[in-house]
Parts: structure tokens; C-alpha cells; sequence
């Protein structure tokens, strides 16, 4: 079986059975199961190429299956939101030390929140949760750039500051906080979150063209996250009969 590392984890066994041709015209002998590893004396079926039981097949068949359970969503979205920030973390600490975006970050984003996600749902996975990964994905990447772009402002301001402290004589004081104005927490929250969702827009129309390089960096990244959480793929074929063992031989 070949590995897809861009995509769901597909199905692990450890040992390979003979099994039937698609065609149904002939049938094993002595056949085990590969995901249970009991022997199959009836009938068998054809996972992936791989002979298992009707048990584990029917297993096997319900990781094609969406979960439904919004409690599980609601699961997933708390691991995603956990691994996007911890990308996020990630990824303003590699550009700012190197200052450069690094493509391999964007993609260790997406593989830490797909993989958050799928952990979170027992290895399933369905559309619903390819959105939430792409979502969280491109919310990390705009996580990691807002601290960025606080400093840029702070750094513009102190340059006002100190230009206007050179064009007079004495700064004029500063004023006190209005306490009547001041924000409460979600509501910064809120504004947090959707200057961090607006971000990767900006930065990417503000910088054309070299904004170009940085589009597909974070396309890479949600790349990653969307086939990570996609249904795992599984060809299922069957029931086929074993054939009874041949009788020993006369002496």
C-alpha cells in the first residue's frame, strides 16, 4: 500500500494476506485477517487489497462516514483552535528571527492543526472538518502576523512622536485615560480575532507583488490541513468465500 503523507493516514497492517481476484473466480485458503488477526474460516473481504473479517470491515467502513455528533465538531474545533495557535507561535517566531517566511512553517501549520483535528475524532474525518481545518489554518497564519504588525505600528509612531517632540519647543502633556471609553475584554477580544482573519488579505494585497509568494505560502499551509482531514480512502469488495482446506494426501 503506498503512503499519501499529504493526505488522511491510510490504513495500517502490518502483514499482507493473498486475497481473491476482483473477478470473484477463485477463492483462498487459510486466509487471517489483517486488522483483528483471527483466522477467517467463511467469508472474507477486500480492504484496500488487505483480507479482513466482516467485523473489522465493518470498522473499517465507518471511517468513510462523516461523524455527526456536534458535540465531536465542537471537540475537534477546541484541539484545532489549540494546534492554530501553537502554529501561529511557531510561525512569528521563525519570521521573526529570520525575517522571512519559510514555507515549510505554513505547512507544519497545517499538518499540526489537521492532525489536532483528526485526533480529535478517532481518526475520521468529513467536509465539515476539512472547513474547520482550512479556517483555523488561515487564522494562524493571521495570528502570527498581528504581532508583527502591532510592532510596525508601534515603530511608526514613535517616529511621529519623536518628529512632532523636534518640531516643538515643549511636548504638550499627555491627556488622561477617559475611563468612560475604555474597552471590555470581549469586545477587544472580537476585534482581535477579525484584524487576525483580515490580516493574510492585507498582507498579501499590500505587498504585491511579493505579496504573491506569500499567498501561496498560505495556500500550501491550508492545502495541508484540508486533505489531512479528509475521509480516509478505502475500496471495499466483497464477501468472498474461503475454500476448504485440501484433504491430506493418501499414503
Amino acid at each position: 500500500m503506498e503512503s499519501n503523507p499529504g493526505g488522511p493516514p491510510p490504513l495500517q497492517f502490518d502483514t499482507a494476506v493473498p486475497s481473491i481476484a476482483p473477478s470473484g473466480t477463485f477463492t483462498a485458503q487459510g486466509v487471517t485477517c489483517t486488522a483483528c488477526r483471527r483466522a477467517i474460516t467463511n467469508e472474507y473481504f477486500d480492504v484496500n487489497g488487505q483480507s479482513v473479517c466482516e467485523g473489522c470491515r465493518t470498522n473499517l467502513a465507518q471511517l468513510t462516514q462523516t461523524p455527526r455528533s456536534w458535540g465531536l465538531f465542537a471537540k475537534a474545533g477546541v484541539f484545532g483552535v489549540v494546534a492554530a495557535i501553537l502554529g501561529a507561535i511557531l510561525y512569528y517566531a521563525v519570521i521573526a528571527i529570520t525575517d522571512f517566511e519559510i514555507g515549510i512553517v505554513a505547512i507544519a501549520i497545517g499538518y499540526m492543526v489537521g492532525w489536532a483535528i483528526r485526533k480529535a475524532t478517532a481518526n475520521r474525518g468529513g467536509r465539515r472538518y476539512q472547513v474547520l481545518a482550512l479556517v483555523l489554518t488561515y487564522w494562524a497564519v493571521g495570528l502570527a502576523y498581528t504581532p508583527l504588525t502591532f510592532q510596525q505600528f508601534a515603530d511608526e509612531d514613535k517616529k511621529e512622536q519623536a518628529q512632532k517632540a523636534t518640531d516643538t519647543a515643549a511636548p504638550a502633556p499627555a491627556e488622561p485615560p477617559d475611563e468612560a471609553t475604555a474597552m471590555n475584554i470581549p469586545l477587544v477580544l472580537a476585534i482581535l480575532v477579525g484584524f487576525s482573519l483580515a490580516l493574510p488579505v492585507l498582507v498579501v494585497f499590500g505587498s504585491l507583488p511579493g505579496g504573491v509568494l506569500s499567498a501561496l505560502i498560505i495556500g500550501i499551509g491550508m492545502r495541508q490541513a484540508w486533505h489531512m482531514t479528509a475521509v480516509a480512502p478505502l475500496q471495499i469488495s466483497g464477501p468472498y468465500r474461503v475454500a476448504a482446506a485440501a484433504p491430506p494426501a493418501a499414503v
